[in-house]
This record gives structure tokens, sequence and C-alpha cells, in this order.
């Protein structure tokens, strides 16, 4: 996706707390999202840290946000000991720490793991380890942590000798009056596992990847904490398997239920001033446990490229930002570094939701699929189509060519009509796919408008035998995006159930890549012996029969690939590619402005725009020409072509000069939400200098934008010795000229005004 920059704002949260460690050694912390707490390991020169040395520590130290500056924290009472991969988070104005791993690690004596929990006031400093009765939670390190409904909750992590997946809380209101309670989960819990990040959104608790056994995985699971059920949520394939460290920043969306990676804007790569942007509410960002990210620190020096990967680093979202602090980079050198990671203060974008009701309606639809044996019929919209599935894009104009040669027969003018399609109601273009049936059709094109599909009943045979039926199709139109939530949707709801149904299944579709997942998963020891025991598998063909019992016998062996995996592209991609020139023989309207014509596609511009819905809905110029203007002003070509792109996929990085014409294009065109002109706003607050004022200055005055005409002469004024010297001021038009002479007039003091005159 492409990301907007943007800029610094005021924080409601002043510091942020770093509580103790390990120092020396090459474990950190993980996730704690909106908490000022985070725990550290190891440093830099520029950090006020002791000395490197294999010792534990239990200091507490202060950051602050706004100054950019260190400081230790002001403590009274009994600290926790010394200790690392403990918990901390925050609940009101205190914060609690819990567990971890303490001992003398010098001399390799007393090392134990912790069951304590202590608070500290942030009002007064004062330390207290609170004493609770009743059961309490097996001694642990390296856990995960989080605070709900006024409770502190902790899972999984390291007793010292096996990993753990059990669940705890305790009220953290009344400490006289609380205990420790032991959580009853179902669902899909998961497996045994530590060092991994946690994080809370909407009633759920969200735990993703983290170390189970000897491997680092990349699942995420949900917790509902109402009905403690947990589910795994199936995902696309994010870790690379090589030996470097990522260093990307991966966000999933808990409304779509999708992964997409956060690209750097070039421009918060090179300016200390400019903050990359990211969209977070109410998306949950979630750092892989070996990934690092951002792009420019707040504190004392400034990085001109994006941090190095890295493993173990502390996270925590203070206010509209998210710092990071420290992890093991590369040849295992422990970081002092600290990153500042700004989200966004723009609306979220709706492109996704507003493709996915122009399917879910149909409106405006120009095509109908004809599929299978029976016919079935399934509508859609050439221009999402074509941008989104070459294969299909194929036999569309094949329909289209074949529609042509019989206009012609008959008589007709087929060109016209066709290069025309705005003249009257044309009837729907048929498209036989014989290939694909109905059912599983409709989910490959709810993915085509959404990029995403709607996962059916987890675990149920039907519906896994209807995803694998789409992933047949996605594998056949060559949609590799889809192929891998089809798989990674198949290959989590495979369970002692339905493997036999479905392996047998995948033998028939000639789904080699879910075969081989089905017969792994039924040889395994655990499950073998239950599988060979089952009705259904006396039922299994014969050569499937042999196939598992080889396996058994001798599994094959694993060769890893090297190769990258090719997640396909994106709808963002595609439609920017359809924009850019790949959908101009699709185009159905034609967009004038200022008499001057711009090719553009009917279906795409309805689903973004109130506007041009109704427009379209309730008549068609008869020419099929549409005049641009936002109220009565007509945009420059630059910022007409910024609110293409901002229609067809989302984009709203622009010159500052194109914001002013935009400012007011959400009212006038009913776009779903103000995101364009709280991109314009910021920009033009941001954004106006000596180099663009002349053309900010001129935007201003034809959009009559009053304050931001005064902000520029002002600028002007102040800085005339460099504006004088740009070409393009003797190019402004004479009442912009007049209105800079009498500005400066205003801006020259009276005693001036007498030096002026004398010289004359």
């Amino acid at each position: 996706m492409s990301v907007p920059q943007g800029g610094e704002r005021g924080e409601s949260w002043r510091t942020a707390l770093l509580r103790g460690g390990a120092r020396g050694m090459p474990r950190g912390c993980s996730l704690q999202e909106r908490l000022p707490a985070l725990q550290i390991c190891g440093r830099r020169s520029s950090c006020p840290f002791p000395s490197r040395r294999k010792t534990m520590l239990n200091d507490l130290l202060r950051f602050d946000v706004k100054d950019c500056s260190w400081c230790r924290a002001f403590t009274t009472g009994t600290p926790p000991a010394p200790r690392y991969h403990h918990s901390a988070v925050v609940y009101g104005s205190s914060m609690f720490v819990f567990g971890g791993y303490t001992g003398d690690i010098y001399s390799n004596s007393n090392l134990k793991n912790k069951n304590d929990l202590f608070e500290y006031k942030f009002a007064t400093g004062q330390w207290t380890e609170w004493k609770t009765e009743g059961r309490l939670p097996v001694a642990r390190s390296a856990h995960g942590a989080t605070v709900y409904s006024e409770k502190l909750w902790i899972f999984a992590g390291y007793d010292g000798n096996a990993r753990l997946n059990d669940m705890w809380t305790i009220g953290l209101q009344d400490r006289e009056l609380t205990c420790w309670e032991e959580i009853e989960q179902s669902g899909e819990i998961p497996p045994s596992c530590c060092n991994f990040p946690v994080a809370v959104c909407k009633d759920k608790m969200f735990v993703f990847s983290g170390q189970s056994g000897a491997k680092i995985t990349n699942n995420l699971f949900q917790f509902e904490f109402k009905e403690k059920i947990w589910t795994r949520i199936p995902t696309e394939h994010l870790l690379r398997a090589d030996n470097t460290l990522p260093n990307e920043l991966h966000c999933y969306d808990v409304d779509s239920q999708t992964w997409e990676v956060i690209q750097p804007s070039p421009d918060s790569e090179v300016k200390p001033s400019a903050f990359l942007s990211a969209f977070y509410s109410p998306s949950f960002l979630t750092h892989l446990l070996r990934a690092g990210c951002i792009y420019s620190p707040p504190v004392v020096h400034f990085f001109p490229q994006l941090p190095s990967g890295r493993l173990f680093h502390a996270a925590a979202v203070i206010s509209d930002a998210m710092y990071i602090f420290g992890g093991t980079v590369d040849n295992n050198i422990r970081s002092g570094e600290m990153y500042r990671f700004q989200f966004s203060c723009y609306p979220k974008c709706t492109l996704h939701e507003d493709y996915g009701r122009l399917w879910e309606n149909r409106q405006f639809s120009d095509l109908e699929f004809v599929l299978g044996e029976k016919e079935e019929r399934v509508r859609g919209h050439t221009a999402i189509v074509t941008a989104r599935c070459k294969w299909l894009k194929k036999k569309i104009m094949q329909a289209r060519e074949r529609l042509k040669q019989v206009s012609v027969l008959e008589g007709q003018c087929g060109e016209v009509m066709l290069a025309a399609p705005w003249v009257g109601r044309q009837p729907l273009l048929e498209v036989p796919i014989r290939e694909a049936e109905a059912q599983p059709f409709e989910v490959l094109m709810q993915f085509l408008y959404t990029d995403k599909i709607k996962y059916p009943r987890k675990g149920h045979v039907q519906d896994v035998l209807l995803i694998m039926d789409v992933y047949k199709l996605a594998l056949n139109f060559k949609l590799s995006r889809l192929e891998q939530l089809c798989l990674q949707y198949i290959e989590a709801s495979v369970d002692l159930q339905n493997v036999l149904i479905v392996c047998e299944n995948a033998n028939k579709l000639q789904l080699d890549q879910l075969k081989e997942h089905c017969l792994n998963f039924v040889v395994k020891e655990s499950h073998f012996n239950q599988v060979i025991m089952m009705k259904e598998f006396e039922h299994l063909s014969s050569s499937l029969i042999v196939e598992i019992v080889r396996r058994k016998q001798q599994p094959p062996v694993r060769m890893h690939s090297d190769q990258p995996l090719d997640i396909g592209t994106s709808l963002i991609q595609d439609m920017k590619a359809y924009l850019e020139g790949a959908g101009i023989e699709f185009c159905d309207i034609i967009l004038l402005l200022d008499g001057h014509p711009r090719p553009a596609h009917k279906a795409i511009l309805a689903a973004r725009s109130s506007y041009f819905e109704a427009m379209f809905r309730s008549f068609m110029p008869e020419d099929g020409q549409v005049n641009i203007s936002i109220g009565e002003m007509v945009p420059s070509k630059q910022a007409f072509e910024s609110m293409l792109r901002y229609i067809y996929y989302g984009e709203v990085n622009m010159p500052p000069e194109d914001s002013l014409y935009l400012f007011a294009a959400p009212y006038y065109y009913g776009f779903s939400n103000n995101r364009l002109q709280a991109y314009c706003k910021q920009n033009l607050e941001m954004n106006v200098t000596v180099e663009n004022v002349l053309q900010i200055l001129e935007a201003a005055d034809k959009t009559q934008a009053l304050d931001m005409k005064r902000h520029c002469l002002h600028i002007i004024v102040h800085q005339f010795t460099k504006v004088s010297k740009l070409p393009n001021l003797r190019s402004l038009s004479q009442p912009l000229l007049l209105d800079i002479i009498e500005s400066l007039a205003n801006h020259i003091s009276d005693k001036q005004c007498a030096e002026l005159g004398s010289d004359i």
C-alpha cells in the first residue's frame, strides 16, 4: 500500500518508563500495547546506562517522549529483585510487574523463575509487593501479560523445565480482596509457547507468533474474554525462511481480518521532521517477534535509514505513536536505539469496503458470467474483474470479440456499440466459464473486490471442501494471493474428523500441496493409530492407502526451498496499474476537465463516490461525458489526477498545492469519510515552504481559501529576498502581484518608507 506522509502531533502521555532487564543477555521483551512500561536489555553510548556486565538489573528508567530525554525514575520501598523476561503492564496510575527470571548470572547460582507481583505507583514512586491468599500461578518467565476489565491476565511462558499455555487472572482494584484465578480455556488453545507479543482490542486478546518447541511460528490466536474461547486466525506467510533478521512492520486489521506490510514513505527515511504514517485504529499493530522497524528516532541521533532487523526488542503505544527500544541486532549485538513510529491522524481508508459494497449490491453490473454445466449466472463489473485477474480478462475480451462479430453479421454497428457503451442501456455481456461452479466462483469474485474472503465455519467438512474448490480455481486463474488465503484456511481446518475426506478430495482435484499436508498430518505419531481405525479409512482408494502406509514407513526427505513465496498483487497495486494505463481499453465514461478528456470507469467512480453513484443511477449523459468541478471551482490538472488516484486506489500523497483544490472534494463528491480532507488539512499545515509558496498562493486564490492566502502572503513578505528569485514569480497573475506588493507595503515600517523616499 502507499503510506501517506504524516506530521508529528502532541501526545497526551509524556513519558515512557523502562524497567529492569538483563545486561549482556541475548534476550529482551515482547510487545505491550498502549503501555508506557517496557523491558530493556543492552545499551549503547547514546543511553544513560552503566557499562555492560553480565548482571541482572532492577533499576527504573524514564524516557520523556516530549523532550526525548532519559532519566532515572524516583523510587521508594523495596523493588523487585533484579530479573529479566518479566512482564510490566500499566493499570490506572500504577505499573504491575509479574514474574521473570532472577539470580546471579555471573556465578550461575540461585537462578530461578518467579511468580511474585509488584506494584509501582507513578505519583509517589512507591514499590509494593502484593501478597495474596490461595493458589498462585506457576513461577515463569517470557510469558504474556495484559490488562482487561480491571484485571491482570497472564498467559503461557516458561517455568524452567517446560513451556506453558495456562492462563491466570487477578483483580487490580483492591489487593486486600483479590486472589489469583486460573482460567478454564476452550477452543483452539495456542500450543505451549514463550517470547510472544500480546495485545488487547475490542474485548479480545491477540497472541502472535512466539517460540513453540524449537521453531518460531507465525500463528495468530484470538482469545475472547467473555466466552473464554480461543480461535486461530488464518494468516498469510509472514516470516522469511532465511538467516537474516527482517525489519518489516506488519499490520493486522481486526475489522477486515487481513494482514498487510506497511511500506515506509521515501521522505520519512531522509527527513528528520517527517514521520512515517500507518493506519492504526481500529487496526491491531503487531510486531513480529523477529522484526523491528520504523523510520526516525526521537532521541539524540538522526538515523537516515530504516532501523536494521532485530529481535527481542520492546514496543509500546503512547498516544498516537509507537516507540521501539533496543533489541538484538546482527552479530548478537545489543542495541540501545530508540525509534518512533507515528500513526496516521487520518480516518481509515475505505477502499476495500467501497468495492465490497459494489460487489454485494451488483449495481452498475455490465457483464454476466455463465458458469459450469448448469449455466448458473453471476453478475460482475468489467473494470474490477479485468483489473484483478488476467485469466478472466482474457475471457472477457474473447466474449467482446464474439459479440462484435455477431453484431456485424446482424448488420448492426457493433464497433460503435463497443466504443461507446454509454449510449443507451446495453445488455449484459455474457462470459461463459465452463471451469467453475457458482458457489466457489462467488467466493473468488468476493476476493477480487475486497482482497479477502469470508471464512466459513472452521473445520466443517462441507465448508472446507468449498474452499478447496476455490483454491482449485485460484490455481487455474493464477491468483497467488487467493491461493495463500485458501491454503492457510484449509491447513488450519484439517483435523482428525475431516483429514481423510480432505486428503481424498485433494487427491481428486490434484492439489498436491494440500495432499502433502494431509498425508503428513495422518502419519504423525499422535494421529496415525486413530486415523487407520476410522471407517472412512477403509473406503479410501487403494492407491491412497498405499501412499499413507509408505509415508508412515519411510517419510520423504523435506526439501527446503530458498525461492521467495509469490503472494501476488494486492487490490491497491492492481487498481493503481489499472488507472495508470492497464485499464484504458475498458473505459466507459469520459471525464472533462476544462474541456480536456480523461477516460475513466463508471463502476469504480460509482463505488467510491455517492455523487457519481446518484448521477449514473438517475441518468447517463447522452454523450458519455461528465464535466469535472468541485462546486464552482475547476481544479488544476495535477489536483484532478491526485483525486483520481484517491478514488481508484486510496492514495493520498500529493503536493500541498493540490490539497487546496481537493479540500472540499470529499463533501462535493460524497466520499465515504473525510480521510482525504484530513490529509489535505495536515498537508497544507506542514508543508508550505519558500519553494512552493507561490503555487499554493495561486491555488488559495482560485479556491478562495482566504486564511491560507493570508498565510502564504505572510511567508512571501518575510522571505521576499528568497521568493523574488523564484522563476514562477513572473508568471503570477497581475491581481496576485498587486496583492504581494500591497502586503509588502503593509509590512514595511514608516521609518523604512522614509529611508526609501530619501534614497529616491
